[in-house]
């Protein structure tokens, strides 16, 4: 059974990333579109955990087979070890590339190769797929429900109650939360997003990501075994809701942060990937009103492709300048400021460049669907 539903969402939340990603200029972009800068929730902030939720309602349909005894459990082992590997690999690409450009382009020292960024967005779906589908694989729903709530609480009680060397217990500012010194003391700083005290894709802030796996999982395993009718959907909403409302209430205690994916965040923004998912589900699935989402679809279908091959475009873009001396723009900026700043101003053009990102990908994945090449990890 495969939900186009599904899809669609995939879709909207791989075209959100290239969006939120690509603006003509960091300096000039709506708040809408820009991630809370510590604590709070953007609709920036959705655009991540809504894939990894989405990652773990696929698995509610991949894993069937597995753990209701069709198939063997070690084909499915060597599947989520091979995609996880495959993930984390393609995340190190990512991130050694810029590095890589810098040499080729702007003589910048290929020793810099030492210092490469370990963890990524990549990286940790590898991470909560690997830990998530091994959880799957060899627990009861039950368990699998108590884990999940183990795991949000006792991630909740070490952010607060384990001092932090220097800084002491419950301190979640970038530089004294739990979080940063662990992945400081496990990866080194030189190995962090920016070479900075924290890494928002770190690998003890990876463990709740986990949940945020399994939530959609729980999501998709409940759908897998309902009737297509509008009282799914319900459900679906009516879960949503009740997951916004506890994440809301816990974000009082433990706030509501992104970069340190707590536990009232997996839960908030599982709450509104519920409610996206919903509607997709009653208008695609129920009422087969498919047309608006076929767009998305297409994206959908390529999702990691598009991810890699736009980011690697992107980082060469900015290592690639227009003329010579220190003040030349990079061919990213040049083109911002040369064909959609001028006569659209700083910030819609600089929406306009994201918006114009998004459709030259869709084009691409058009052509690639209507060739019906999909490439899958």
């Amino acid at each position: 059974m495969r939900l186009i539903s599904l899809d669609v969402f995939r879709g909207l939340a791989i075209a959100g990333m290239i969006l939120v990603n690509n603006p003509g200029s960091w300096a000039a972009v709506y708040p809408p579109l820009l991630h809370a800068e510590w604590h709070g929730f953007t609709p920036t902030d959705l655009v991540f955990p809504a894939f990894l939720f989405i990652v773990g309602t696929a698995m509610a349909f991949s894993l069937a087979k597995y753990t209701m005894g069709k198939k063997p459990k070690s084909d499915a082992y060597k599947q989520i070890i091979r995609r996880s590997l495959i993930l984390f690999a393609l995340g190190l690409l990512l991130n050694g590339s810029s590095i890589v450009m810098d040499w080729l382009l702007n003589d910048t020292p290929i020793s810099e190769l030492s210092n490469i960024r370990i963890m990524g967005v990549l990286q940790r779906i590898s991470v909560a797929y690997f830990l998530a589908g091994l959880a799957i694989l060899n627990l009861r729903k039950k368990w699998l429900l108590l884990l999940a709530a183990a795991i949000l609480l006792l991630y909740w009680l070490a952010m607060i109650f384990i001092p932090v060397p220097g800084y002491g217990a419950g301190n979640l500012t970038p530089e004294a939360n739990l979080a940063g010194y662990l992945d400081r003391v496990i990866l080194g700083s030189n190995h962090l997003y920016k070479g900075g005290p924290f890494d928002p894709e770190g690998l003890f802030s990876s463990l709740p990501a986990v949940v945020t796996v399994l939530l959609g999982y729980f999501a998709g395993d409940w759908i897998r075994n309902q009737p297509i009718q509008s009282r799914t959907s319900m459900g679906l909403l009516l879960l949503g809701i009740g997951s916004l409302i506890l994440g809301w209430l816990w974000g009082f205690v433990f706030p509501i942060n992104k970069q340190l994916w707590t536990s009232s965040y997996v839960l908030f923004s599982a709450g509104w990937a519920l409610l996206i998912f919903a509607a997709c589900y009653e208008l695609i699935e129920v009422r087969r009103i498919r047309r608006w989402g076929f767009p998305f679809q297409v994206m959908g279908l390529n999702a990691i492709f598009v991810f890699v091959v736009s980011g690697l475009v992107v980082r060469l873009l900015y290592k690639t300048k227009i003329g010579l001396g220190e003040d030349a723009p990079s061919m990213y900026t040049w083109i911002y400021e040369t064909f959609f700043r001028p006569w659209a101003g700083d910030f819609n053009g600089s929406l306009l460049f994201a918006i114009a990102s998004v459709l030259f990908w869709w084009s691409i994945l058009y052509l690639l669907y209507r060739k019906g090449w999909f490439f899958k990890v």
